[in-house]
């Protein structure tokens, strides 16, 4: 015991002497050390076990989500070999990730779930801990891409061309017969991943299909997932994140006409949840 604190007293104090240099305090100093040291360490990690391992989940459970999807239901590949896709995949990295709010969920419901977006683990995190069967609105351009344009296809994914608005419109009109009976659509408003983390401004489209459906909106905030992997970046890093579901929206108490007031009380919502971290 003697000896232990002593070798804790040593790092402290080590500590002390680089946060003087620093001009800043321990806590600083040791985000600064260890900021260094875990890259060094995990950098070998990242490339030598995560990225292979990533590339050969996808390919040995892509083609066991579409014989699922075939020949059982998309929705049931969903909730079972995407979701564990998610999970294996973050244990692997490794994120762990925490949950709060879910029993503002109603079992047999669906929703039009609104999140923020701030890397492209926040599809792992949906994915494999909301506990809903969901599909993506996604753009257009990803349905040519080899093997992830076919599986998410296969599942029941909505692909959507930002760059003509009356087709996308078309698009959202025929999705609405697979949001049903548990079903959800889950869509990022801000339409890309944020460059610095900060909430940027809702596009309506996915409150105009949730008050055309007259489905309530699941407002959910992620945060943490930047410092996983930042948009733009290799630097794949293990950490914690958190995924947080907050109270759904009953869009059937506006008008059609109060669509900015929906957007703004959801955003406003996860903003402040945001602000929180």
């Amino acid at each position: 015991m003697a000896s232990g604190n002593g070798t804790k007293n040593s790092v402290e104090a080590y500590l002390r002497r680089y946060a003087e240099e620093l001009g800043g305090n321990v806590e600083c100093a040791w985000d600064r050390v260890w900021g260094r040291f875990g890259r060094f360490v995990y950098w070998p990690y990242r490339w030598l076990v995560v990225a292979p391992f990533l590339g050969l989940s996808t390919l040995v459970l892509a083609p066991m989500a579409v014989l699922l999807s075939v020949t059982v239901s998309p929705n049931v590949a969903s909730k079972t070999i995407a979701a564990f896709w998610a999970r294996v995949n973050s244990f692997v990295t490794p994120m762990w990730v925490d949950v709060s709010g879910r029993e503002k969920i109603r079992e047999g419901s669906s929703y039009v779930v609104v999140a923020n977006h701030l890397s492209h683990y926040d599809i792992y995190v949906l994915y494999g801990w909301l506990g809903l069967d969901i599909k993506w609105v996604m753009k257009k351009e990803l349905e040519k891409v080899p093997l992830i344009g076919w599986v998410c296809k296969s599942m029941g994914h909505i692909f959507i061309d930002r760059g003509d608005s009356a087709k996308a419109v078309d698009t959202l009109n025929h999705a609405r017969e697979k949001v049903r009976g548990g079903t959800s659509v889950i869509f990022f408003p801000e339409g890309t991943r944020s460059d610095d983390g900060s909430l940027k401004p809702f596009k309506k489209g996915a409150f105009r299909f949730a008050h055309d459906l007259g489905l309530p909106i699941l407002p959910v905030t992620i945060k943490g997932t930047r410092r996983i992997l930042p948009k733009g970046s290799t630097e794949l890093m293990p950490g914690g994140v958190s995924l947080v579901i907050h109270d759904p929206v009953d869009v059937t108490a506006y008008g059609r006409d109060e669509l900015g007031a929906i957007v703004n009380r959801v955003r406003n919502t996860i903003r402040t949840e945001l602000e929180e971290f």
